[in-house]
C-alpha cells in the first residue's frame, strides 16, 4: 500500500514540475518584451522567483526522490526503458537548471534571448514529457 501511496505522491510532483515547467518559459516570452525597470518587469521578476522557489524547485526534488525510491522498490533499475525514462528526466533536469539561469538573468536586467527563443523553449518540456510517458505506460523495452 506505502508503494501506491508514493506512486500517487510521484504523480502529482510530476504534474506539479511540469505545470511550472510550462508556465516559467511562458513568462519569460513576456518578459523578454517588457521594458527594462518597468512595473511589468519587476512584476515578472517576482511572479518567476516565486514560481521557481515555491513549485518547481520542491516539485523536481519530490520527483527524483520519489522515483529512485519507486525503481528500487519496485525492482525496475534492471528494465530499459527505465534507463530511457531517466536519461529524459535528466535531460528535463537540465532545461530546469537552463530555467533557473535564465531566472537569475532576468531578475539582473542580463537576459540576452528573445521572446522567440522562449516561445521555442517552451516546447522543450512538453516533448520530454511525451517521451516519458510514453516510456512509464507502455514500457516499449
Amino acid at each position: 500500500m506505502l508503494y501506491l501511496w508514493l506512486k500517487a505522491f510521484h504523480i502529482i510532483a510530476v504534474i506539479a514540475w511540469m505545470a511550472g515547467m510550462l508556465y516559467l518559459p511562458r513568462l519569460f516570452v513576456y518578459h523578454a518584451d517588457a521594458e527594462i525597470g518597468s512595473v511589468q518587469s519587476e512584476t515578472f521578476k517576482i511572479m518567476e522567483r516565486r514560481l521557481l522557489k515555491a513549485i518547481i524547485n520542491p516539485a523536481m526534488i519530490a520527483v527524483w526522490l520519489l522515483g529512485l525510491y519507486l525503481a528500487w522498490s519496485g525492482g525496475w533499475f534492471s528494465a530499459g526503458w527505465l534507463h530511457a525514462k531517466i536519461a529524459l528526466v535528466l535531460v528535463m533536469s537540465a532545461v530546469h537548471g537552463y530555467y533557473v539561469g535564465a531566472v537569475r538573468a532576468f531578475a539582473e536586467d542580463r537576459n540576452k534571448k528573445s521572446s522567440r527563443h522562449w516561445r521555442m523553449m517552451n516546447e522543450v518540456p512538453t516533448l520530454l514529457l511525451i517521451g516519458i510517458v510514453i516510456l512509464v505506460v507502455v514500457k516499449p523495452f
